[in-house]
């Protein structure tokens, strides 16, 4: 089995190129600016990139994958599967790039680099057509996607703090509190 140097992955899918399918960098992105993470933790924006995304991922002890993912329910919900749901949904409920993401776990597997978890993280997509905006059903529901990915992380035993906190930790306030100015 490979060595495992990150401990968790969260890893944006998608195509910003097609609307809500590019849901995946965009919370990436807010997750990055938004929070710090502990030692082991690592974003990054996989984009379409399908197996070439095979040596990190087996570099990965737990692995939150973030995308659009066809569903039943409004666009904009949010969907969580894990284990061995994450598989089949990638074959048969997303978007066009998920056969690459299929391949992908597949080729992880058949290597034995495949995560201890696999999680997907996600929201119904309304709109994937040719556009570089987000529809207003998915830009609305991004936050409760990075807000739900904070609580997956956490679950796995790793603690994302809003970049307010560590601001905090150092701003003139704080400084001025604690010597009670």
């Amino acid at each position: 089995m490979a060595e495992r140097s990150i401990e968790l992955l969260i890893l944006g899918l998608g195509n910003v190129l097609l609307g809500d399918d590019g849901l995946g960098a965009a919370a990436v992105a807010r997750l990055e600016r938004g929070y710090h993470f502990p030692p082991g933790v690592r974003a990054a924006d996989g984009g379409t990139l399908g197996l070439a995304l095979l040596g990190l991922i087996g570099e990965t002890r737990h692995l939150i994958l973030l995308d659009a993912v066809r569903g039943a329910g409004p666009p904009g919900s949010l969907m969580r599967l894990a284990g061995e749901d994450v598989a089949p949904a990638v074959r048969d409920r997303l978007s066009p790039h998920q056969v690459g993401v299929a391949d992908l776990l597949d080729a992880a597997r058949l290597t034995d680099c495949y995560p201890a978890s696999v999680t997907l993280l996600g929201l119904i997509p309304e709109s994937m057509e040719l556009t570089l905006t987000r529809s207003a059903a998915v830009e609305a529901g991004l936050q409760k996607l990075v807000d739900a990915t904070v609580r997956e992380a956490q679950s796995l035993g790793y603690v994302l703090r809003p970049q307010s906190e560590a601001a905090e930790g150092g701003s003139a306030d704080s400084v001025a509190r604690a010597l009670g100015l």
